[in-house]
This record gives structure tokens, sequence and C-alpha cells, in this order.
């Protein structure tokens, strides 16, 4: 198993911006970050393995996932916040198969941290 921690969460305002940061045991074959906002499912926000990326629609242009060369710490740049980018996020990975944004299909996860944007 890896062990995931993330940082980075707080409150800001919309239009602000946050850098989300989570550490990772070991190095891993593809991560993402994930979000679940209260009384709503958990969603995919931004995978990315071997430098390709992929987001969900609502963040594309606003939100940059990226890794170091060591492939254990994941970072993601969100830029442009708005009220429904508020949610728990979740740093996530998984050893092999698809790198996709369906979160269940990821083994092992964070403790989360919350965005919260007013």
């Amino acid at each position: 198993d890896v062990q995931l921690v993330e940082s980075g969460g707080g409150s800001v305002r919309t239009g602000g911006s946050l850098r989300l940061s989570c550490v990772a045991s070991r190095s891993t074959y593809c991560m993402g970050w994930f979000r679940q906002a209260p009384v709503k499912g958990r969603e995919g926000v931004a995978v990315i393995t071997d430098g390709t990326t992929s987001y969900t629609d609502s963040v594309k242009g606003r939100f940059t996932i990226s890794q170091d060369n060591a492939k254990s710490n994941l970072y993601l740049q969100m830029n442009s916040l708005k009220p429904e980018d508020t949610a728990t996020y979740y740093c996530a990975a998984r050893r092999r198969g698809s790198c996709l944004l369906d979160w269940t299909l990821y083994e092992n996860w964070g403790q989360g941290t919350q965005v919260t944007v007013s």
C-alpha cells in the first residue's frame, strides 16, 4: 500500500487560489485528486501518469495537476476558485491499470483536506 498525506486546503474568496500538496510514501504509477462536497458523490478532479494529465470539464483551464520527478509528490494548483469548488479534496493512487477519473479504481487514499470558497 501507499500512504498519502494531503495539505494546503483552507478558506478563500471567490476568484482566489490555493495549492494542494500530497506526499506519497513511494512513487506510484497513477495519482490523482478527487473531491467530495456535502450531499454529493465523490468525483474525479484531475489525474496524472507519466506526465499525461486529464481533468474533469468543470476545472479545465483553472486547475493544474503536477508531480515531481520522483513521482512521490503530487500537487494541484487551483486558480479562479468558485463556490462550487468547495469540497473535501483527496489524493489517491493506483499501481496499475488505466489512469482515469473514476474514483472507484483507486486503492490508496489520503485523509482529505478541506477547501472552502465563499
